[in-house]
């Protein structure tokens, strides 16, 4: 008889087959000589399972089901448990081996963010955290979230956490899968767009939802998922199947403009760009280089938020004060925010001018809000 141990799993007993033949033969004055020549079977074969050295198959549990009228389910059920329990045992020694893969990953703020629950040891918030992963191992996890290197477009500047940037990647695949969406069309992607950018006016409670719906109707899942410490990552961009396509945001920069221009550039990725290809955008200043794809994509955010000409004739007029940013934003039907970000970024505005036209973005479990 064997106990499960008690500070991992329920204590529940499991029993041995062996032990249980055993008890039966002691009951019934029976030898295992007796027994061998009652089923037919060689008597090192009984030996070995009273000794618990191998398994009670279901042709002898029909057997002992016609020597002690004990139905051979109860046997092969009994066996059943047994092997389970073994098998957990392994796995409890397996998953103790690592604790330490655990102590790397940023659980603390997994659970904050209800994204996977607390555990009551370490070998269960492995188990937890595999399963988050949908993997059955740390290798397992390797092998397909280790991507390499070149597929992160994120900045050489800063260290970038790559096991806490694999578990902002997955929350967005899992909420992803959530969302129910139509098979990726491109004219109704930009339709969706042309809706998007003039919900960049209304408040967060208000256009979060309605981007989800948009994005849906023409293929694209897109998510807000919080930024993990050191991921330093603004968004994402990955097709999940050949008609099914994700937009994740961090909200990193926690300012309106910043997150327009990520989720614009996202965007571009996804009309211009193939479907094998995995863009993470990170902590470069929008516009540095990045490569070709980078700066298209770059492109088709500016421009779609704010036409190339409308911008080069209010330029030109070099009135950049915040009354007269307000009056073109209004004309674009546009945040003013997303003017002044692409103001500063070109130079013809200080950083330090007219930020009280951004609106401030925090989260708020699980929504995004203004500050």
């Amino acid at each position: 008889m064997a106990r499960l141990p008690e500070t991992e799993y329920r204590p529940d007993v499991f029993v041995h087959p062996g032990d249980h033949l055993q008890e039966l033969l002691e009951e019934q004055g029976m030898t295992q000589v007796e027994l061998a020549r009652r089923t037919g079977r060689p008597i090192k074969t009984i030996n070995e399972i009273v000794k618990g050295r191998i398994s009670i198959t279901t042709e002898t549990a029909l057997q002992l089901e016609r020597v002690f009228g004990v139905p051979a389910h109860f046997w092969v059920n009994l066996e059943k448990n047994y092997q389970e329990y073994l098998a957990r045992i392994k796995e409890h020694q397996r998953l103790k081996s690592q604790i330490g893969w655990l102590q790397k990953l940023p659980v603390k703020e997994m659970m904050q963010w209800g994204w996977i629950e607390k555990r009551n040891s370490e070998t269960e918030q492995v188990d937890e955290l595999l399963s988050f992963f949908g993997v059955s191992s740390k290798k397992s996890w390797t092998e397909v979230y280790a991507v390499p290197q070149s597929a992160y477009r994120l900045s050489a500047s800063f260290k970038v956490d790559k096991l806490a940037l694999a578990s902002w990647l997955r929350q967005g695949e899992l909420t992803a899968m959530e969302i129910n969406c139509q098979p990726f069309n491109r004219d109704r992607f930009l339709d969706a767009l042309s809706e998007i950018r003039k919900l960049t006016v209304e408040p967060p409670h208000v256009y979060q939802d309605r981007i989800r719906e948009l994005c849906a109707s023409a293929g694209v899942a897109a998510v807000f998922i919080p930024e993990l410490p050191n991921t330093r990552v603004s968004g994402a961009t990955r097709w999940l199947s050949p008609t099914k396509a994700l937009i994740q945001l961090s909200l990193r920069y926690k300012a309106d403009d910043h997150l327009w221009f990520t989720f614009f550039h996202e965007s571009g990725h996804i009309l211009r760009h193939g479907k094998k290809l995995v863009f993470i955008d990170g902590d470069e200043k929008r516009g540095n280089k990045k490569g070709d794809m980078e700066e298209e994509a770059n492109r088709f955010a500016s421009s779609f938020l704010i036409p190339d000409d409308k911008y080069h004739v209010f330029i030109a007029a070099k009135d950049f004060s915040c009354t007269n940013i307000k009056l073109f934003a209004k004309e674009l039907e546009i945040a003013p925010g997303i003017v002044v970000g692409r103001l500063q970024h070109n130079g013809h505005l200080d950083y330090s001018k007219c930020n009280s036209l951004k609106r401030r973005l925090v989260w708020g479990s699980p929504e995004v809000s203004v500050q």
